[in-house]
């Protein structure tokens, strides 16, 4: 009950930010740059398969469901069928990025019902691989595309990605790739085809750019609108959580949060449950400890020192947050980071 209390009272006034700046989270907004890279930060992805493969005419590629994926047409034309929702067109430069990990199927659009298809199952095990692969009637192809199988990292980004459409489709207008697309496309093909030492965390950072570099367009071509990453509609809320990414320490109260996006204090915490999932202080908690955990796995500070920082006025009391979001306790973080490390450089075959 004490610790409660603490709790309480801690959410009520203005936590200390220096340790943030302590361990390289910035201090001031200037240094904070924009919400989205805030969260964006927090977006740790681990690369599982990198797929260079060619469509043929009459062909079809299942993608199955388990591992986010990303998917690039280099050239040609082709349909994308996701398992839930009408068909994508996807002409050459196009990009798909699926972080719900759903699973589609990529076609010829030319194919019809009662045509012979060609199939072929990718299957997206763990640990780093490569395919080249040729889905080719006669040689006949109708689109070359690259893929990626990834899943994200312990201390995942919660609503980040819930939120997020299914499919973000990213077109490519007058049939120009963009130079950051075609030139990350290619070093990663290359990497994977000649790896050798090192390659295993390479690939996996280039996903990682891969990943974010499309969700910073498709934010942008929104218009720059953060609340877009959560399916808002609504600016006043978007304000909102801007402001709570931009300074997670600060002692968010309904109260400021409501002045902050122009509204009563029962009309903005009614509309951001709505819009949001959650009450306002539990996503503010909520992303505070998201926060916390990446601190805890750089593993420059103690878990006492986190838990001050992070507006909690006992270790016990933090630590029982924490493992109710995460479902381990905060003091295992940094060994989890490091086993995940281990994993990822010397990953295991099915």
């Amino acid at each position: 009950m004490k610790d409660s209390k603490k709790a309480q009272k801690s959410r009520n006034r203005v936590v200390d930010r220096s340790t943030f700046a302590e361990v390289g989270y910035p201090d001031t907004i200037e240094e904070q740059g924009d919400a989205l890279s805030q969260v964006l930060r927090l977006v740790r992805l681990r690369g599982h398969a990198v797929i260079d493969g060619e469509l043929g005419a009459l062909g079809e590629v299942i993608f199955p469901p388990g591992r986010a994926s990303f998917l690039h047409l280099r050239d040609g034309e082709a349909v994308l069928v996701p398992r839930e929702g009408g068909p994508l067109l996807l002409q050459a430069g196009d990009s798909v990025l699926s972080l719900h990990a759903d699973g589609f199927t990529l076609q010829d659009g030319s194919s019809s019902e009662g045509t012979r298809v060609l199939k072929a199952k990718i299957s997206f095990r763990a640990g780093h691989q490569t395919q080249n692969v040729r889905w080719a009637a006669n040689s006949d192809i109708v689109g070359r595309f690259l893929a990626c199988a990834f899943h994200f990292d312990t201390g995942p980004p919660g609503s980040f990605i819930v939120g997020l459409p299914r499919l973000i489709h990213i077109k490519c207008h007058n049939g120009r790739i963009p130079q950051w697309l075609d030139a990350i496309s290619r070093f990663l093909i290359d990497e994977a085809i000649t790896a050798g030492p090192g390659s295993s965390i390479l690939i996996s950072l280039l996903i990682d750019l891969l990943v974010i570099r499309t969700l910073c367009t498709w934010i942008n071509g929104r218009g720059k609108r953060l609340d877009g990453l959560f399916g808002l509609r609504d600016e006043r809320i978007g304000r909102a959580l801007n402001a709570i990414h931009l300074n997670p320490a600060h002692g968010w109260t309904v109260e400021s949060l409501a002045e902050i996006a122009a509204m009563s204090r029962s009309n903005f915490s009614d509309r951001f449950t709505a819009s949001v999932g959650v009450p306002p202080l539990r996503y503010v908690t909520r992303w505070r400890l998201t926060v916390a955990a990446d601190l805890l796995r750089a593993g420059k500070l103690k878990v006492m020192e986190v838990a001050q920082t992070a507006g909690y006025g006992s270790e016990a009391a933090f630590s029982r947050a924490f493992k109710a979001q995460f479902g381990y306790p905060p003091r295992d973080s940094r060994r989890l980071a490091d086993a995940e490390a281990s994993v990822s450089e010397n990953p295991e075959s099915d």
